[in-house]
């Protein structure tokens, strides 16, 4: 067994991992510092949620005279971006006024121009999830997308999106430190149509051995149970019950040099004899650990095992 766990760790490479903390830290930090560098707005993420959807649970989503955002992805991928109202009006606001009102701002529905106002914060924050994602997994199916044109309403999206299922990552976010609170729901096809992340063969081969080596630390730390069984003895029910003490138990079959090495489960691993080795009982192997023996990698050299007395020590030898 412990090879076959040395040979795990020697191949063992630092995975990819799908989600968290990619897509979702990604898209955190691409639409906040999009907001910031685009318009000085200030945008905090109060919450983000990531899901798969159907295209049906989908056009269900949109919030009540949102602004809806198709978006261009690879190899003809297509997703989209939903504004709910509050944050559609307080971008339009920062833009034309640069700075917001302490009033909450009028919801209205969301118009062609306000989208052309808004589409360059929307490439920022894609292109930031992008650079994000440079070295994640989730590159592949949330990267490569830009704003490709605006929807008046979802009615169309059930005609232009593929019948397939979606990622959906909703987000509640506030605005500018005024206690305005909006949602902005992102949503792209599940299954990825992008590149792979490019990462460097030299990083990923610098990166393995600390791995393999804090891997192998805390496996070869762990403790491992054997029981030196000289013999066993099973009674009735009704017979251990009524035992008292000075009563002798015969154990048959017991002998020093017939002890069996054996695991908690009760597994024999190897057998061995009884001696003592500076006053302490001790075992001396007579036969190889069964783990080793069914292993075809190479013994790994050993030093030289202390000499261990095989006569029993003075009380064994008088309880005969």
């Amino acid at each position: 067994m412990t090879d076959v766990i040395r040979r795990k760790i020697d191949r063992a490479r630092p995975a990819q991992a799908e989600g968290a903390p990619g897509a979702d830290r990604g898209w955190r930090l691409a639409l906040a510092r999009a907001a910031r560098n685009a318009m000085g707005l200030d945008l905090q993420f109060r919450s983000l949620t990531i899901a798969r959807q159907s295209l049906a649970e989908i056009l269900e989503l949109a919030p009540e005279r949102s602004l809806l955002a198709l978006l261009d992805g690879p190899q003809g991928g297509l997703g989209v971006i939903m504004l709910d109202p509050t944050v559609t009006a307080t971008l339009i606001e920062k833009q034309t006024l640069g700075r917001l009102s302490s009033q909450p701002p009028i919801l209205r529905k969301a118009s062609r121009i306000d989208a052309a106002m808004v589409a360059g914060v929307i490439d920022r924050a894609l292109a930031g999830l992008d650079e994000a994602l440079a070295e994640e997994a989730d590159l592949i199916w949330a990267g490569g997308f830009r704003y490709a044109s605006y929807l008046e309403d979802a009615r169309p999206l059930g005609l232009m999106l593929e019948e397939e299922v979606y990622r959906v990552l909703s987000a509640e976010i506030s605005l500018g430190g005024t206690g305005r609170e909006g949602q902005v729901i992102l949503v792209l096809p599940a299954n990825g149509r992008g590149e792979r992340p490019d990462l460097q063969a030299e990083a990923v081969e610098a990166e393995a051995p600390q791995f393999t080596s804090a891997l192998n630390a805390m496996v070869l730390q762990t403790d491992c149970r054997l029981d030196a069984v000289i013999g066993r003895l099973t009674l009735p029910l009704h017979q251990i019950m009524s035992m008292r003490p000075e009563d002798v138990l015969t154990l048959p079959s017991a002998a020093v040099d017939a002890v069996s090495l054996e695991t908690i489960e009760g597994r024999r691993v190897a057998g061995a004899r009884l001696g003592q080795f500076r006053g302490m009982r001790a075992i001396k192997l007579s036969e190889a650990l069964a783990v080793k023996a069914a292993s075809p990698a190479a013994p790994v050299p050993r030093p030289a095992a202390p000499q261990v007395s095989e006569e029993p020590p003075p009380d064994l030898r008088a309880a005969g």
